[in-house]
């Protein structure tokens, strides 16, 4: 008993001592003296380096630093050294490890050539200058290099290769300069900077990987035009290859481990970086490249498409997905009235952007080109770019366009946000809005804009419905196939957004709550849905939109009806076929198929307004409807009446008009009632041929509120209304042609 109670006090002593004792966490490269051990990885010369910074340091040697890395993490070894980028990137992806600030020896990188191939040399310095200029350097450093998790995927970068090839040697092995992605393509830093210079050049772009050692034999030897992984600048190597200037300032860094710090991500299942979005809900733009972009990317993730993004915010906002995919210029306004949504990440890829053009219309494209390189000439270019990207104005400039030369119709999004296109006061702005403006004033041409779904663009351009697209339409491989663009105007960024709730970096941070009463709300939704830029003009039209439509094509459909009916009950047989034939194609193929047909290939050569095309295509379906409610009706009329008339003297044509017609409407009217409202609703489609109806006027709205009830539910009231008032109008005729009804309303009114 006394010895075990010796063993438990020894063992209390012992543990009391252990908590006491912390291990001392390295901080600087002075803490490393003093015999501590290095992993390093075979064959390389990292030992000696850091012989000559530390005499005293001892060596584990292990295959790879990736192995080196963990047995520093297990405590096997002090300290690893490797390239700075490499070490970082292994740091971002493993909690413990962290790189320290000061370097064992700086280090420069830079891609090579052959040494008379100055003129590649001078592009890819050119380049490296421009991305350093604007910014762009600093985004991929960010996606590239990111402080936590893995690397972001690769931007696109499609050139059409009408100048050949640039082969470029890699070794991708080197995360993140140069390495292979989940999908087995080679991506990286470097990667991205010879797909730009690849661009520049209008060459495509071919990555060959092979050993590091190599990439110099292979650009010597004329296998490649160009080289780069992390590859050092060194006075013996400039003997036999060209340098570019540096590219990237690096050097020998040291690993050890770190302050444990604990993932609010793994407890809760926050979003920390786009490598956690692979099996979530996307939303993104339908026929946008993001959409290409999340298919190919994330095939385990749901993708959930939208028309417009108003609609693609009000499922973010409401959990009916997890992200969604933005331009990144756009970011300013959608935060500004969404402050409980964050970025995941600000730019995932970077894409050119350009204007489209019909593959038969060169020369509206060479102007287009020569307008573009004016203004950048002249600072114009410069001007707008500061004034609706960095400043974020939204004060459109006066500018004229007189119609000497005919007239440009430009293909829009007007809900597309700032700062590309919106609908302020009544009138287009935005960057797409002023820059297709000033073209159409360059070429002496009057400007109508087209207002359009995005997924309708490409069939408008294609069908000449209009001249040219800017509509922050990105270059990809695919719509090359199906359209000509003209140089790149401006080049956006996609970022990934969700709500702070479910991003990792916002954890512990309260949400806005908002305080206001119920009535303050609608008092304030009225105002900025309403009143605010004179929004209830847009209302106005689109009701007036939908009125006319809905009226017209009900007034067509039923001519339409009759005369079907008329062939459908011939006693010949071709007439009674054909209109079999038109009642069951029309009955059967969806209204907004039949309306894209009818404008996109029936009238593709026409010049002729939308709103005459969707009369048309309504009332041709509507009449298939009401043919078979005349037939049937007609039908329904006991056939001795028609031979008692005949008898008493009445012509057939005497016959049908007073005696079948008037009972057959009886039956008719109540019916046709259900139809008419059908045919109202129906008329909210019409938005994808470029009409402002009652539905395209809510998205204008909600494309500048962000406000996903109010307008909805303001529009679902008035089609409401609409289809109660106009209902009316046929209850009223249903009642002029029903003699009981008559006078029984005759006996209600003589009692009072």
């Amino acid at each position: 008993m006394q010895c075990s109670l010796k063993i438990l006090l020894l063992s209390v002593i012992l543990f009391l001592g252990g908590c006491g004792h912390k291990e001392k966490q390295i901080t600087t490269l002075h803490m490393l003296e003093g015999g501590k051990t290095f992993a390093v990885p075979t064959g390389t010369a990292a030992d000696q380096i850091v012989l000559k910074k530390i005499p005293d340091a001892k060596f584990e040697y292990y295959n790879s630093i990736l192995d080196c890395s963990i047995a520093v993490k297990d405590g096997k070894a002090d300290a690893a050294a490797y390239d700075l980028p490499i070490l970082n990137n292994i740091a971002a992806k493993n909690e413990g490890l962290v790189v320290l600030p000061e370097l064992i020896m700086d280090d420069q990188y830079g891609f090579a050539v052959r040494l008379d191939d100055n003129d590649l040399k001078n592009t890819i310095d050119q380049v490296v200058a421009e991305l350093r200029s604007n910014g762009t350097y600093e985004a991929m450093k960010k996606r590239w290099f990111p402080e936590k998790g893995d690397p972001a995927p690769m931007p696109l970068f499609p050139s059409d290769g009408k100048n050949g090839t640039l082969n470029f040697g890699t070794a991708a092995v080197t995360e993140p300069m140069s390495f292979f992605d989940a999908n087995k393509q080679i991506v990286g830093f470097d990667i991205e900077i010879a797909s730009r210079v690849a661009q520049k050049l209008g060459k495509k772009l071919i990555i060959t990987d092979m050993e590091f050692g190599a990439m110099i034999p292979a650009l010597i030897s004329g296998k490649a035009d160009m080289i780069g992984a992390g590859l050092s600048i060194t006075a013996e190597r400039a003997k036999s290859i060209l340098f570019s200037e540096c590219y990237y300032k690096g050097g020998l860094a040291v690993i050890v481990r770190g302050k444990p710090a604990s993932s609010p991500a793994v407890a809760t299942g926050l979003l920390k970086t786009v490598n956690d979005i692979h099996d979530k809900r996307i939303g993104v733009l339908l026929g946008s490249i993001h959409d290409a972009y999340a298919t190919k990317t994330y095939p385990n993730a749901t993708l959930l498409e939208y028309q417009n993004v108003s609609d693609m915010l009000f499922a973010l906002n409401s959990d009916k997905v997890d992200v969604i995919f933005m331009d990144e210029s756009s970011l300013k306004e959608v935060f500004s009235k969404n402050p409980d949504l964050g970025v995941l990440d600000p730019s995932m890829f970077i894409v050119p952007i350009a204007a489209g053009f019909n593959s038969e219309n060169d020369r509206l494209r060479e102007q287009f080109n020569a307008f573009l390189r004016e203004i950048r000439t002249n600072g114009i270019y410069n001007d707008m770019v500061d004034r609706w990207m960095n400043k974020g104005l939204s004060e459109m400039p006066e500018i004229k366009t007189p119609a000497t030369n005919g007239t440009l119709k430009p293909g829009i999004v007007s809900d597309l946000g700032l700062p590309f296109t919106v609908i302020k006061d009544g009138q287009l702005i935005g960057f797409d809005i002023e820059l297709s403006k000033r073209f159409a004033a360059y070429a002496g041409k009057g400007y109508e804009p087209v207002d359009l779904p995005f997924a309708s663009l490409l069939a408008s351009i294609s069908t000449n419905k209009i001249d040219i697209i800017t509509s922050s339409m990105m270059i990809t491989e695919e719509r090359k196939k199906q359209i000509d663009f003209s140089d790149p105007y401006y080049e956006s960024g996609v970022s990934v957004i969700a709500q702070k709730k479910n991003l990792a970096k916002y954890a512990g941070t309260a949400t806005s709550a908002d305080k206001r009463t119920f009535a303050e709300k609608m008092s304030d939704s009225f105002y900025n849905n309403i009143i605010f830029e004179k929004r209830y003009l847009h209302i106005i039209n689109g009701l007036y939109v939908t009125l006319v439509i809905s009226i017209f094509a009900a007034l067509f459909g039923t001519l339409v009806g009759a005369l079907i009916c008329f062939m459908r009950m011939s006693k010949r047989m071709i007439l009674s076929a054909t209109a079999r034939a038109y009642i069951s194609v029309l009955r059967g193929t969806p209204v907004l198929v039949l309306l894209m047909i009818i404008y996109y290939v029936v009238f593709a050569s026409v010049n002729i307004n939308p709103v005459l095309v969707a009369i048309f295509a309504f009332g041709l379906n509507f009449g298939a409807y009401v043919s078979e409610m005349f037939r049937t009706s007609i039908q329904s009329i006991d056939n001795g009446q028609k031979e008692a008339a005949i008898a008493g003297g009445f012509t057939k044509v005497q016959t049908f008009i007073y005696i079948i017609l008037p009972q057959a409407m009886r039956q008719i009217l109540p019916v046709y009632k259900g139809e008419f409202i059908s045919l109202i609703k129906m008329t909210s489609i019409v938005g994808y041929i470029a009409v402002q109806d009652l539905t395209k006027a809510s998205d204008i709205i909600r494309s500048r509120t962000f406000d996903a009830f109010f307008p909805l539910f303001m529009v679902a009231v008035l089609y409401f209304l609409l289809a109660w008032l106009l209902t009316w109008a046929l209850g009223l005729i249903e009642l002029s042609v029903d003699p009981k009804r008559k006078r029984q309303k005759r006996e209600k009114e003589a009692a009072r």
